[in-house]
Order: structure tokens, then sequence, then C-alpha cells
């Protein structure tokens, strides 16, 4: 039995960090906007239910470890394997397989790409053991506490959820849980007003979310009068974004990617880089209308919000520049947990 599952990664449109507990209850609630995106993440796992053998392969590290058994493999010590290891003691497997993992996504890209990674485990293995998630919330939150554990730094939530679900994810963080909507702009999605205006850039420099959210975590916490203020900022400016997304108002999107940078700059020292500060001035000056910096900023992909007439010109301009134009394109709502 081969099964592959293929996770998308996801950009963040605005409400950032504010997924991350106790953020969210800090302020009384908070809004999360992301879209899913065609940059994948994909677990093939092969089982081989005659063979006590378990074979684990990551091509983007570049290593394959084969353990005889199962005992054998949750003895390994490699950090590299955590994420491995904790799969197998969660669903503690009582066959041999071959396991084989690739994420499209830029390493430190700040698209989510370890969550995706995390949510297409997932999903490969509820396949193989059958036993399925009764909920998306459910497989959040085991990904949650699974992600947390192997990194050892506070974590949030949303992105996993375009991970399962698709489509523009509007989550509404409460003291009562999380509420999702998956929201797909009418008619066909990759050929909308949003998809066409839509240009994802990396820039060269790797980021580190776990880093830069625990700061902001810390000065929260500390209760410092500018943190607070940006969170807050940051609230409101997601709850607007989601209005006008849910209307399809797309070009009045422009001067709320403005204020969320300007508000997202002040969490946390590191959230800028000059990569970043080049890049905005570049786009800009060749006719984008905003940028929005993807995850917890301080490198990684921006995405540069583009009239339609100039998109081209900008991708060209950024290109020269030494920036790397991601060819990413949104994707739909997926239709179930597999």
């Amino acid at each position: 039995m081969k099964i592959q599952i293929q996770s998308p990664t996801r950009v963040d449109l605005a409400g950032g960090t504010l997924d991350m507990w106790p953020l969210y209850s800090f302020i009384g609630g908070a809004t999360t906007i992301n879209v899913a995106i065609d940059i994948y993440t994909t677990v093939e796992l092969e089982i081989t239910p005659n063979d006590s053998k378990i074979e684990i392969e990551s091509l983007d590290l570049g290593f394959k470890k084969v353990f005889v058994s199962y005992d054998q493999a949750i003895k390994e010590m490699d950090q590299g394997l955590s994420l491995y290891k904790m799969q197998l003691q969660y669903w503690k497997p009582n066959f041999g397989f071959k396991l084989k993992t690739k994420s499209d996504s830029p390493i430190g890209g700040g698209l989510g790409g370890s969550s995706s990674l995390l949510i297409s485990l997932l999903k490969a293995f509820s396949k193989a053991t059958i036993k399925p998630f009764t909920s998306v919330h459910s497989m959040v939150e085991l990904a949650h506490n699974l992600e947390a554990e192997q990194l050892l730094t506070p974590t949030g939530t949303q992105d996993y959820y375009p991970a399962i679900s698709g489509g523009i994810n509007i989550l509404e963080y409460r003291a009562t849980g999380i509420a999702q909507e998956v929201f797909n702009e009418p008619d066909d999605f990759i050929n909308s007003e949003f998809s066409k205006r839509f240009l994802l850039v990396y820039t060269g420099r790797s980021h580190h979310s776990g880093m830069n959210n625990f700061e902001v975590l810390k000065n929260a916490v500390a209760k410092k009068t500018e943190t607070i203020k940006a969170l807050i900022a940051l609230k409101y400016i997601a709850q607007e974004m989601a209005a006008k997304v849910k209307a399809g108002l797309w070009s009045e999107l422009t001067p709320l990617f403005h204020r969320e940078y300007e508000a997202r700059v002040q969490l946390a020292s590191a959230i800028l880089s000059p990569e970043i500060e080049k890049l905005k001035e570049i786009a800009l000056s060749n006719g984008a209308e905003a940028i929005k910096i993807c995850g917890a900023g301080g490198g990684g992909c921006v995405m540069v919000w583009c009239p339609i007439s100039k998109k081209d010109q900008i991708a060209k301009a950024c290109a020269v520049s030494g920036f790397q134009i991601i060819n990413a394109k949104p994707v739909g709502s997926l239709t179930n947990l597999q």
C-alpha cells in the first residue's frame, strides 16, 4: 500500500502572530487571514506489512535512515529526526514502512512549510493506521502540540488550517475556541483579481519564526506599551481586511497592507531586515501598491501587491535586483481531511 499526500503552504494576509496563545487573549480575541498557495509539501508513505524495517528519507535535508524496527527508530538520538520520531511515538504503527518527504518551500521562507509538512505527515499516518480525524480543529490541536514539543518554542495555529482546508482562511480566535471560515472568491479562484495582483518574492535570507515570536510574547507578558498597541492595531486591521475579503473588494486592501506593515515592524526588532527594506523600495518604485511580510519576518518571503497592469514589470525589477520570484498561485478549498 502506497499513500501520497500533498498539502499547500500559505501566505498570511493579516493578523499573523495574533494566533499564538495567549496573545489573542491579551487583546480580547483576534482575527487571522491567510491564503493557501500551490507551494506544497509532499509525503510518500509505503507500507511494508511483512517487514518491520523502517526507512525515513528527507529530500530537503538530504538524509536517509534505515532502522530494523520501531524500537530502534524511537531510540535514535539524531535531532534531525525529531519530527519523524514524534509521528512514530504518537501513531505507534505496527507495520514497517518507507517514508519520503519533500517541501517546495524555501527553508525559512515564512510560508508555514514546516507546519504544512507536519499536516502532510498526520494525513498520511491517519490514513495508514485507519484512524481518521473527527474535525479540522482536532488535527490542528494535535499538530500544534507536536510542533511546540519538537521546536521548544511558542507556536501559533494559523499555518495548519490552509494546509488542511485550502482557500482563504478567516480564523476567529475567541475565549471559547477557534472558528474557521474557508472562503473562495466566486468563479475561478486561480484567475481571480486577487490571484492576478498577488506576487510572491523570496528575499534570499532565511528567517527564524520561533525567536521573533518569542520576543513578541515576552514583550507582551511584560506589558510593554508599544507591543500591546501594535497587537491591538493588527487586530483591527485584520477585522477590516476580513470584511473586504468577504466582499471581494480587492482594490481596497492596499491601505490595510500599509497599516499592517507599520504595525508589524513595531512588534520586534528582528522583523525588518535590509533585504526586506530593499525589496520594498524596489517594488514600490516600480509601481507596486504595497508589500506584506510573510510569517514572522526577518527574511523569508514577501507578498507584493501589484496593479495587474504592472505585475510583470515589478517582477522583472525584483529579479534583476537579485530577488527570487516564487511562481505561486492561490489554492481553492480542499474537500476533506485527506
